[in-house]
């Protein structure tokens, strides 16, 4: 089977240059050129059916914009959780660090550096971008559930929902817990 290409619309009527909104139906017909497949987008009040030089047409739909996500949680929260994680042996915040740590690289806020493998275990060199600072982050073995599971409870804690809040307040406790255990 071929595959062809095709460009994406560019929002407008081809014919009245008016901006499409959102959900509007319009018409796309394909024109086949010298440099490859040629689309054009005509509005519902501009069609006067398809043109006698082109390939094919169809019906399109220019689609809904979705709203951004807000978290409630900003950068230097992220950044502050990540850091006050750090020292524990408990599996689920070691799982929950790299996972967290994940979202802070993606942010480009934490950079991988290395992988360091000791006695079966792996752990990632990251250093953070602002100030340089070194982190090691254990890289936990987890299964599709364990995965699932901490996706969902990262996601209630930055969508700042009331399981969310629960989860925070869990994790924070855990922490402080290890503080206290090892100032002591």
């Amino acid at each position: 089977m071929s595959e062809y290409e095709i460009s994406r619309t560019t929002g407008r009527c081809s014919v009245s240059g008016r901006p499409f909104t959102e959900e509007e139906t319009f018409h796309t017909v394909l024109f086949e050129t010298p440099q490859g497949y040629e689309r054009r987008d005509i509005s519902e009040e501009c069609w006067q059916g398809p043109p006698p030089d082109s390939v094919c047409h169809f019906l399109a739909q220019l689609p809904r914009k979705e709203k951004p996500h807000k978290t409630f949680v900003d950068d230097e929260v992220l950044l502050d959780f990540f850091k006050r994680m750090g020292a524990t042996d408990d599996a689920h915040k070691l799982r929950f660090r790299f996972v967290l740590s994940l979202i802070l690289m993606r942010k480009r806020l934490l950079k991988y550096e290395r992988t360091i493998r000791r006695e079966g275990t792996e752990v990632w060199e990251m250093r953070l971008v602002r100030d340089k600072s070194v982190y090691k982050v254990q890289h936990p073995s987890m299964n599709d559930a364990e995965i699932e599971d901490l996706t969902r409870e990262l996601g209630a804690i930055l969508q700042g929902g009331a399981a969310g809040e629960e989860a925070a307040e869990d994790v924070e406790a855990a922490d402080s817990a290890t503080v206290e255990q090892e100032e002591a």
